[in-house]
């Protein structure tokens, strides 16, 4: 059984913390031993692109990058920072353009901004035929994913997929992002007694889901509230498999095969071990 977390932050610092006397290494060899092949990395703001590409460079084969700009990180500064996406993107090579979106749950002070960002990367990622990996974290009475989509049917963009991040939305949502040619990203939310996926995931098909963990965020259930990572990927898709009543190799070879299904031709030789 063959895994593929296609979304995590390894790169972030909590894996090298002191309260985290395991670093990247023993958590990389974790994740070996459950059998997570590739680790896809979103990238976030110019701040996390060194760190990140030090793990891309040292485990080519294993943790693949992304370059974007996420909505959070998005302020005043955003057109010097779109400027260094599109310089990055330009001169290297990587999987996919993420972690792009909305985010109206922290602030909304820069949402004009965050539009602006998020249209401009969706260009882009059409453009040079690139994944897309989004983020949707609704708030303050406005729906993220609703004005997401809406923007992505406005636009029409050819060649343009990839994966709603995160996803915990209704099965309306689901539907809505599957007919729009994107795979559901489903991670530890899956795994909470309120997270709401138990009545969506068993009405969507496998060949619409892949597996993330989001890393270091939302661990699944039992690790709820610590610090996630990769090796607890199989823990979501045992939940999964749960939930649709099937074994968890089939989950693993379906949701294995959909990842797959959306690397860009430069990865396209690049196949699980």
């Amino acid at each position: 059984m063959v895994l593929i977390d296609t979304h995590a932050h390894i790169y972030d610092p909590q894996y090298v913390d002191e309260s985290h006397p395991d670093g990247r290494e023993d958590m990389l060899a974790r994740a070996e031993k459950e059998q997570i092949s590739q680790i896809w990395m979103p990238n976030c703001a110019r701040e996390t692109v060194d760190s990140m590409m030090a793990l891309a460079n040292q485990y080519p084969d294993r943790c693949l990058p992304m370059m974007g700009l996420h909505p959070a990180y998005v302020n005043d500064t955003v057109e010097d920072e779109l400027r260094s996406v599109e310089s990055l993107l330009n001169e290297n090579a990587f999987m996919g353009v993420g972690e792009i979106g909305l985010d109206f749950y922290w602030d909304m002070t820069y949402v004009e901004q965050q539009f602006v960002a998020f249209e401009t990367q969706l260009r882009w990622a059409s453009e040079q035929k690139l994944p897309v990996s989004m983020h949707t974290r609704s708030g303050h009475e406005r729906n993220a994913f609703a004005e997401a989509a809406d923007l992505i049917e406005n636009l029409a963009l050819p060649n343009l997929t990839g994966i709603f991040h995160c996803f915990v939305g209704t099965l309306d949502e689901a539907n809505r992002a599957i007919e729009m040619g994107f795979k559901l990203g489903i991670g530890g939310v899956s795994t909470f007694k309120n997270g709401g996926l138990d009545k969506v995931l068993p009405h969507v098909g496998l060949d619409h889901i892949v597996l993330e963990t989001d890393a270091p965020y939302l661990a699944p259930v039992p690790y709820r509230g610590k610090r996630n990572e990769p090796a607890y990927l199989r823990l979501i898709a045992q939940r999964i498999a749960d939930l649709k009543q099937i074994s968890i190799d089939d989950v693993a070879r379906h949701t294995t095969a959909n990842a797959l299904s959306l690397l860009p031709a430069l990865y396209a030789n690049l196949l699980p071990r």
